[in-house]
């Protein structure tokens, strides 16, 4: 462990403290939480940073929509707005936030997307825009108690999982890992291909000593890359990485196995990529040849799509890498527990 870290130690105390006195009174009832009569699906986690929270409420929304009308609502991180908003076709991922505005684009039609810091207040308005909503499905909601889901999935990633991890600022947690037992459903993310039925019981082992929950194991799934850029531009195989997501690192790793990685332009998570930006990423394309293109992920796709960048990324061969949450054991029992849970709700 690092000096730096050992030092942060009385920070994270500090923290902790803060946190448990915070989930106490929930707990014991002296903060308000919210019950609704509409079915609430929470998707969260622990720690801080992606752990493929957007491609399991997509994975969700696939199941669910056929039969339910679904809702989802999220924070909208990193957006220019405030307030409570349902998105609508002059909406950008300015206006809601990339991963709601990805969402948006990609299932508008069928769903209802809404933003608002502060649900509890958020979910009467939306109910009350839209009465045909028969399921809301709350985004990185964690620790955001004062609702009360129905259904509560906590995400851990593989390759970080929480009980391996320390509290803010020493480590990535929000909570204390003890916070997983009021998970309903736990699922660990991004596992390799692989995985042996030994590895399983002892990560299921761990986790148990703080839940003990149905515990799920998933898979990034990776599409054909998708072009939006210059038309009639075709893929090649050298390719130039443009992200802006948390821990970069699985992305890097598929690519650097799938294509010839030129360069990875990484940035911070949800960071907004500027023409600036643009431009040296072009100095790049140009240095790499005449046979390189630009590989970017769905949710930067959606801020590089936006009207100052429309013209200049539209000049550039650049594609986007869809991505999908794939169950790797068990995925029907997943999908059988999430179903039971909303068909309890209906009436008979």
């Amino acid at each position: 462990m690092s000096v730096l870290r050992f030092l942060l130690f009385p920070f994270a105390a500090l923290y902790d403290v803060i946190t448990a006195v915070r989930n106490r009174l929930y707990d014991r009832g002296y903060k308000p939480a919210v019950k609704f009569d509409v079915p609430i699906i929470s998707v969260g986690n622990l720690a801080a940073g992606g752990t493929g929270k957007t491609p399991l409420v997509e994975h969700l929304i696939r199941m669910l929509s056929p039969e339910f009308k679904i809702a989802t609502l999220s924070r909208g991180y990193a957006r220019k707005t405030k307030g409570f908003r349902i998105a609508q076709e002059t909406d950008s991922a300015a206006t809601l936030g990339d991963e709601p505005f990805q969402i948006y684009k990609k299932f508008g039609n069928q769903i209802y997307v809404a933003v608002g810091e502060e649900r509890a207040y958020a979910i009467p308005m939306l109910l009350q825009e839209h009465e045909d909503i028969t399921a809301i499905i709350m985004d990185d909601a964690y620790q955001h108690r004062s609702v009360t889901p129905g259904l509560s999935i906590l995400l851990t990633e593989y390759q970080n999982p929480f009980y391996d991890d320390f509290l803010l600022p020493v480590g990535r947690l929000r909570e204390a890992k003890s916070g997983a037992e009021r998970a309903d459903v736990i699922v660990v993310t991004k596992c390799p291909d692989h995985i042996s039925d030994d590895e399983v019981m002892e990560i299921e082992g761990h986790i148990h000593e703080y839940a003990v929950k149905p515990v799920f194991f998933s898979k990034i799934r990776y599409a054909e890359p998708v072009g939006f850029g210059r038309a009639q531009a075709e893929f090649s195989k050298n390719v130039i990485l443009v992200s802006a997501i948390a821990n970069s690192h699985i992305l890097e790793e598929y690519v650097r196995k799938s294509f010839t990685l030129v360069r990875h332009f990484s940035f911070r998570d949800h960071y907004v990529i500027t023409a600036g930006d643009l431009r040296d990423i072009e100095a790049a394309l140009k240095k790499a040849g005449p046979d390189a293109c630009i590989l970017t992920t769905e949710k930067d796709m959606v801020k590089l799509k936006r009207d100052e960048l429309k013209e200049q990324a539209g000049r550039l061969p650049i594609f986007y890498l869809p991505i999908e949450t794939e169950f790797i054991r068990n995925g029907k029992d997943f999908d059988t527990l999430v179903l039971s849970f909303l068909r309890s709700f209906k009436p008979d």
